[in-house]
């Protein structure tokens, strides 16, 4: 087992180099928008996003989830202290919108058609990795397994598409493409160790 990686000064764990993931959106429907107990983490920014994205996803999302907005705000502290996004019934993001059986990112449909500038939180963007701000100021990258993403890891493993390289985009959107760079020549060095056989 790999240890601990540190590029710049973000901790990787080593599944995050050594899984595989590709989000296999016909079989999911996108399930990971309405199963869970907690909405997704948010940060200040971006609830001051989502606030001013509000009016052109309005349209979009359910009566239920109108309601809870109008009640709560886009967001909430859950039982851990974290804001995350709110929720209907325990478990939907407010912002799920539908497409036949797809469950569909509000905010992220109106970034695609250009209504909008910011396209969800990055915690969203980011997942199957979750990240941790730790106490000497470092944050942690960690590999997510959830049972709802079985079809991700299948067509991952089938497309030799680890979960370093599937979350290019967003790991460049929060930590820059010089260290997306490096994370690069970091995955290529342990692949090349891991052929020579070394620990």
């Amino acid at each position: 087992m790999l240890p601990i990686i540190q590029v710049g000064d973000v901790l990787l764990s080593p599944d995050i180099f050594t899984e595989h993931f590709c989000c296999d959106y016909e079989k999911c429907k996108g399930i990971c928008c309405i199963e869970g107990d907690a909405g997704a983490p948010v940060t200040l920014d971006e609830i001051a996003s989502i606030e001013e994205s509000l009016g052109e996803v309005w349209s979009d999302l359910s009566a239920s989830a109108q309601s809870v907005i109008d009640r709560q705000g886009v967001a909430y502290s859950d039982r851990d202290g974290d804001l995350v996004t709110s929720i209907v019934a325990g478990k939907d993001c407010v912002f799920t919108c539908y497409d036949g059986d797809k469950c569909l990112c509000a905010l992220e449909k109106a970034c695609r058609s250009g209504k909008t500038s910011f396209i969800k939180p990055i915690s969203c963007a980011l997942y199957p990795i979750r990240e941790k701000r730790l106490s000497n100021g470092m944050v942690a990258l960690n590999y997510h397994q959830w049972d709802v993403c079985k079809d991700a890891r299948a067509l991952g493993k089938k497309l030799n598409m680890p979960v370093w390289q599937f979350l290019k985009e967003p790991l460049i959107r929060r930590f820059g493409k010089e260290w997306y760079e490096e994370l690069s020549l970091t995955a290529a060095c342990l692949e090349e160790r891991e052929k020579n056989g070394e620990e």
